[in-house]
Protein backbone atom coordinates (compact mmCIF):
# COMPACT_ATOMS: atom_id res chain seq x y z
CA UNK A 1 0.00 0.00 0.00
CA UNK A 2 1.30 3.68 -0.21
CA UNK A 3 1.49 6.11 1.99
CA UNK A 4 -1.96 7.51 0.65
CA UNK A 5 -3.72 4.02 1.15
CA UNK A 6 -2.39 4.04 4.73
CA UNK A 7 -3.21 7.58 5.59
CA UNK A 8 -6.61 6.82 3.94
CA UNK A 9 -6.97 3.70 5.99
CA UNK A 10 -6.32 5.62 9.00
CA UNK A 11 -8.36 8.56 8.64
CA UNK A 12 -11.82 6.71 7.09
CA UNK A 13 -11.03 3.86 10.12
CA UNK A 14 -9.99 0.51 8.22
CA UNK A 15 -7.16 -1.31 9.41
CA UNK A 16 -4.68 -1.55 7.36
CA UNK A 17 -5.18 -5.25 6.22
CA UNK A 18 -8.77 -4.30 5.64
CA UNK A 19 -8.11 -1.97 3.28
CA UNK A 20 -5.42 -4.04 1.64
CA UNK A 21 -7.73 -6.66 0.81
CA UNK A 22 -10.33 -3.79 -0.43
CA UNK A 23 -7.35 -2.46 -2.70
CA UNK A 24 -7.04 -6.35 -3.54
CA UNK A 25 -10.54 -6.81 -4.56
CA UNK A 26 -10.45 -3.45 -7.10
CA UNK A 27 -13.04 -1.52 -5.35
CA UNK A 28 -12.82 1.97 -6.78
CA UNK A 29 -13.38 4.25 -3.28
CA UNK A 30 -10.37 2.36 -1.96
CA UNK A 31 -8.41 2.84 -5.14
CA UNK A 32 -8.79 6.19 -6.09
CA UNK A 33 -11.72 7.96 -4.04
CA UNK A 34 -10.21 7.79 -0.27
CA UNK A 35 -6.51 8.45 -1.47
CA UNK A 36 -7.69 11.81 -3.72
CA UNK A 37 -9.52 12.87 -0.39
CA UNK A 38 -6.07 12.11 1.52
CA UNK A 39 -4.09 14.28 -1.20
CA UNK A 40 -6.79 17.04 -0.87
CA UNK A 41 -6.14 17.15 2.84
CA UNK A 42 -2.84 17.42 2.38
CA UNK A 43 -2.99 19.65 0.05
CA UNK A 44 -5.24 21.84 1.80
CA UNK A 45 -3.17 21.37 5.48
CA UNK A 46 -0.08 22.68 3.45
CA UNK A 47 -1.48 25.31 1.63
CA UNK A 48 -3.75 26.98 4.58
CA UNK A 49 -7.16 26.43 2.53
CA UNK A 50 -10.10 28.19 4.03
CA UNK A 51 -12.08 25.67 5.05
CA UNK A 52 -14.91 25.89 2.46
CA UNK A 53 -12.76 24.86 -0.54
CA UNK A 54 -11.30 22.03 1.53
CA UNK A 55 -15.21 21.08 1.99
CA UNK A 56 -15.79 21.43 -1.47
CA UNK A 57 -12.46 19.51 -2.56
CA UNK A 58 -13.56 16.08 -0.14
CA UNK A 59 -17.39 17.15 -1.11
CA UNK A 60 -18.21 17.15 2.65
CA UNK A 61 -20.52 19.43 4.57
CA UNK A 62 -18.66 22.43 5.63
CA UNK A 63 -19.37 21.95 9.81
CA UNK A 64 -17.13 19.02 9.37
CA UNK A 65 -14.04 19.80 8.39
CA UNK A 66 -12.43 20.18 11.51
CA UNK A 67 -13.09 17.21 12.42
CA UNK A 68 -11.37 15.60 8.78
CA UNK A 69 -8.21 18.05 9.56
CA UNK A 70 -8.07 16.87 12.88
CA UNK A 71 -8.48 12.89 11.46
CA UNK A 72 -6.14 14.05 8.50
CA UNK A 73 -3.36 14.96 11.42
CA UNK A 74 -3.79 12.09 13.75
CA UNK A 75 -3.30 9.85 10.53
CA UNK A 76 0.09 11.52 9.98
CA UNK A 77 1.53 10.85 13.54
CA UNK A 78 0.48 7.07 12.62
CA UNK A 79 1.84 7.01 8.95
CA UNK A 80 4.57 8.99 9.37
CA UNK A 81 6.19 8.19 12.07
CA UNK A 82 9.67 7.80 12.29
CA UNK A 83 9.64 4.44 12.89
CA UNK A 84 7.10 1.20 13.76
CA UNK A 85 7.09 1.29 17.33
CA UNK A 86 6.76 5.24 17.90
CA UNK A 87 3.58 4.38 15.00
CA UNK A 88 2.09 1.57 17.28
CA UNK A 89 2.70 3.96 20.58
CA UNK A 90 0.83 7.37 18.50
CA UNK A 91 -1.63 4.55 17.20
CA UNK A 92 -2.84 3.65 20.54
CA UNK A 93 -2.72 6.68 22.00
CA UNK A 94 -5.64 8.19 19.46
CA UNK A 95 -7.28 5.00 20.41
CA UNK A 96 -7.51 5.44 23.88
CA UNK A 97 -7.93 8.93 23.95
CA UNK A 98 -11.21 7.86 21.44
CA UNK A 99 -12.47 5.43 23.16
CA UNK A 100 -12.20 6.72 27.04
CA UNK A 101 -12.32 10.60 26.21
CA UNK A 102 -15.32 11.25 28.31
CA UNK A 103 -13.49 10.15 31.32
CA UNK A 104 -10.95 13.14 30.86
CA UNK A 105 -7.85 10.98 32.01
CA UNK A 106 -4.78 12.99 32.88
CA UNK A 107 -1.69 12.57 30.70
CA UNK A 108 0.08 10.19 33.40
CA UNK A 109 -2.92 7.72 33.21
CA UNK A 110 -2.51 8.26 29.49
CA UNK A 111 0.30 7.54 29.01
CA UNK A 112 0.52 4.73 31.49
CA UNK A 113 -2.46 2.79 29.52
CA UNK A 114 -0.45 2.94 26.45
CA UNK A 115 2.68 1.32 27.95
CA UNK A 116 0.66 -1.49 29.66
CA UNK A 117 -0.74 -2.10 25.89
CA UNK A 118 2.42 -2.01 24.70
CA UNK A 119 3.82 -4.57 27.07
CA UNK A 120 0.96 -6.83 26.77
CA UNK A 121 1.86 -6.61 22.61
CA UNK A 122 5.82 -7.60 23.74
CA UNK A 123 4.04 -10.47 25.73
CA UNK A 124 2.04 -11.41 22.84
CA UNK A 125 5.32 -11.18 20.59
CA UNK A 126 7.46 -12.96 22.97
CA UNK A 127 4.35 -16.13 23.16
CA UNK A 128 4.09 -16.09 19.48
CA UNK A 129 7.95 -16.36 18.37
CA UNK A 130 8.07 -19.35 21.29
CA UNK A 131 5.29 -20.53 18.99
CA UNK A 132 7.04 -19.64 16.17
CA UNK A 133 4.22 -17.74 14.76
CA UNK A 134 4.00 -14.42 13.15
CA UNK A 135 1.97 -11.45 14.44
CA UNK A 136 0.10 -11.81 10.76
CA UNK A 137 -0.65 -15.13 11.88
CA UNK A 138 -3.47 -13.51 14.50
CA UNK A 139 -4.39 -10.76 12.54
CA UNK A 140 -7.97 -11.92 12.04
CA UNK A 141 -8.69 -13.12 15.42
CA UNK A 142 -7.09 -9.64 17.25
CA UNK A 143 -9.48 -7.51 14.76
CA UNK A 144 -12.90 -9.66 16.34
CA UNK A 145 -14.54 -8.01 18.66
CA UNK A 146 -13.57 -10.09 21.72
Amino acid sequence: MTRDHLLAAEIFAYSFADYAKNLQEGHIRFKEEMPNTVRNLEKAENENWPDEDLATAIDMDMTKTLLWKKRFRHALEVVDAPDPVTAFRNAVRQSIVNELGRHQLGDAELESAVTQVCFRTADLSFVLDKGQMKLSDCSVDLRSEG
